[in-house]
């Protein structure tokens, strides 16, 4: 990867180093400074393209906390939106997105579903966009109807709409009606009901009965009806020319920590989920889940469940540096000083092309300075490189390069000595900065 170049915009890289300042992953933009991902670029491209014709694919991404994960999985969502597939990433939790409940996962699918011009959620401007699609093709087939005769035209792409929902609604019917009433409120200017069906469709509770009883569907969506609701969200996405839908389950970990009878009933979801990606029934779905070695290797997670373990088994007993790409599980490489300072020179390069002082933060911010102070930041963390790179970023943009673009006779190796506060940190940090002690960045200025 070269440096970001003039042709970035500056609304781009701001919310890029606004992020890095908060301390958190952002949202876009992570390709302008990602580091060490370039490996795994061909495969998941051709994973992209498979999915785009209407394939399926599956990763699982293997990582220690902090390792990265997160951000791979939204470079890799950045990725997917340039070939027109719309993303959504779930964070998996006890409390609030249990793995064994698929209504629940659905649910916040949609409610995370977004596309390369819509933000979340998505799913009414898709269903919008679809049936436009479908009365344009109408129209366009010359099937005899007058443009005035709005009567003909609604049963035309009713006839239409259920053709493309056929093998949807073989098995799950209310999302093909759900979807037609939803056509009928929008034409008759109901804006209430035409809401609470595009809720009802992603899988929302407490949905006016009324609006669902015009649409001729009932109760709340439940765990088996789930993935029909996923099956009728591809073809609609297809149809309006998304391709497909990249899915990230992330912490997938979480389930080590659950009781072991909603842990065995969650893998078996996950086993249930990649079986019927096998099957065929979801084509265009792209599924990533993320998780620590952990909970793919031990007793608590991936094998306690012989037949998920097996679908996921993978070969890390050679060296790292032969990893296959286009193996079921992604090792991701870590961290170590040489590529944190790669990192911080990538992020100091992109934050020049905001700062009011570039030349000065070229001068004062050398290649010396990033690689001694991902050391002072590794330092403080007790040795852990693999951990380090937020924090780093965070001290590198809101300590360092802040104040050398504000203030003029700020020279960092002369005024910034590096301190690490237990508020700053996350768990993982704070977990290994224990008996690190203060750590001093004290750099010769000679």
């Amino acid at each position: 990867m070269t440096t970001p170049g003039p042709d970035v915009s500056l609304a781009r890289r701001r919310d890029v180093i606004d992020a890095l300042r908060r301390g958190t992953v952002p949202q876009a933009g992570l390709g302008l400074f990602a580091v060490g991902l370039e490996r795994f670029e061909a495969a998941l491209d051709d994973d992209l393209a498979t999915v785009a014709r209407g394939g399926a694919a599956f990763h699982a991404l293997r990582g220690e906390y902090g390792s990265g994960k997160t951000f791979f999985a939204r470079w890799l969502a950045e990725r997917a939106k340039r070939q027109g597939l719309a993303v959504s990433e779930v964070q998996i939790s006890e409390t609030e997105t249990p793995l064994h409940r698929l209504e629940t996962v659905y649910r916040r699918l949609v409610e995370r579903l977004t596309t390369a011009t819509h933000p979340p959620s998505a799913l009414r401007a898709v269903v919008d966009s679809w049936l436009y699609a479908l009365e344009e093709e109408e129209v366009l087939d010359g099937n005899d109807i007058a443009e005035d005769d709005e009567a003909a035209l609604a049963r035309a792409v009713d006839e239409l709409l259920e053709r493309r929902l056929a093998d949807v609604a073989r098995t799950t019917p209310a999302f093909s009606a759900a979807l037609r009433g939803y056509r009928r409120a929008v034409a008759a200017g109901d804006g209430a009901h035409a809401e609470a069906l595009i809720a009802w469709l992603g899988g929302q509770r407490s949905v006016a009965a009324a609006a669902k009883r015009a649409a001729g569907v009932r109760g709340d969506l439940d765990h088996f009806g789930a993935l029909g609701f996923l099956q009728g969200l591809l073809t609609v996405l297809r149809d309006c020319g998304h391709p497909g839908l990249l899915l990230v389950l992330d912490e997938v970990e979480t389930l080590q920590r659950v009781r072991s009878d909603v842990r065995e009933k969650s893998l078996n979801a996950l086993r249930q989920l990649l079986d019927e990606i096998d099957a065929g029934r979801f084509p265009g779905l792209f599924l990533v889940i993320t998780g620590t070695p952990a909970f793919y290797d031990g007793q608590q997670g991936v094998q306690r469940l012989a037949p998920l373990a097996q679908r996921l088994a993978t070969d890390f007993t050679t060296d790292p540096r032969f990893d296959s790409p286009r193996a079921v599980q992604l090792r991701l490489p870590g961290f170590d000083l040489a590529s944190l300072g790669e990192l911080g020179r990538r992020v100091r390069d992109l934050y020049a092309g905001v700062a009011r002082h570039p030349e000065r933060l070229t001068h004062r911010i050398d290649d010396a300075y990033l690689d001694e102070l991902a050391r002072a930041v590794t330092g403080s963390l007790g040795g852990k490189v693999g951990i380090a790179p937020r924090l780093y970023l965070r001290k590198l943009v809101a300590d360092v390069l802040d104040r050398v673009d504000e203030f003029a006779d700020f020279d960092p190796r002369n005024h910034y000595a590096l301190t690490v506060n237990s508020a700053e940190l996350n768990e993982i940090e704070r977990s290994a900065a224990t008996g690190a002690g203060d750590v001093e960045l004290d750099l010769d200025p000679s």
